[in-house]
């Protein structure tokens, strides 16, 4: 059992990073197709898993197309019963839906003002009122993650899981946008962006180059911090 993940441009594409790290995090057996976001081919690189239209995608060994993260998360998580995508103890587990769902339905400020890229990081940014209050509500809930049973380690619910895959683009934000948040958030987000599997994805992001670089800003940058 094999699945096919259609993902993007690397070092922009957050909800790729998604897709990806539930099946490279959790030792799934998949192949990865990438689609061309910025070449203008996406069109055609998705026809035939209509009717998703965005990345990720994903398509079981059975020709089922799955979009959308959160029904991808689910879907693998009950494939996978004992590779322990959720946490295990019933309350943590809630809890990390809800913090998922929470993530994938909200943040729009954040996500506007500061697009995912890998690249470098962005000096002299100054967030708005609006992206404050959500990295505000994002500390709550990491906050709020980290009072559960099962917590104590360096990731939001001890262990690893897929709460941790759906905020690695929001550290990778604070991180690339030097964001204002207190040092125990801005520890995880370190711990984040420095696990072998994030590094390895950025690593591979970055033998694309573009010309002109998406998103530019236009302010000063330094270079992407690594332990």
């Amino acid at each position: 059992m094999t699945y096919d993940l259609y993902i993007g441009d690397r070092t922009f594409s957050s909800w790729s990073l998604r897709g990806w790290l539930m099946l490279e995090k959790f030792n799934l057996p998949y192949r990865t197709h990438l689609v061309g976001l910025y070449s203008g081919t996406m069109v055609d690189d998705l026809a035939a898993l209509a009717p998703a239209r965005q990345v990720p995608v994903l398509r079981l060994s059975d020709g089922t197309v799955v979009g959308e993260s959160l029904a991808m998360a689910e879907t693998l998580a009950e494939r996978h019963p004992d590779a322990g995508l959720w946490p295990a103890d019933p309350a943590a587990r809630a809890t990390a839906r809800w913090l998922c769902a929470a993530m994938a339905s909200g943040f729009g400020a954040l996500r506007g003002a500061c697009p995912m890229q890998l690249q470098h990081v962005w000096e002299r940014f100054d967030p708005d009122a609006n992206t404050r209050q959500d990295l505000e509500r994002i500390e709550d809930l990491w906050r709020h993650a980290r009072s559960q049973p099962q917590s104590g380690g360096p990731w939001l619910f001890g262990d690893y899981s897929l709460a941790d895959v759906f905020y690695a683009p929001v550290a990778a934000r604070i991180i690339g946008y030097d964001l204002p948040v207190s040092a125990e958030a801005r520890t995880y987000c370190e711990t984040t962006i420095n696990d072998p599997v994030f590094r390895a994805w950025r690593a591979a992001g970055l033998e694309a180059k573009y010309d002109p670089f998406p998103y530019e800003l236009g302010l000063p940058k330094r270079n992407w911090p690594v332990s």
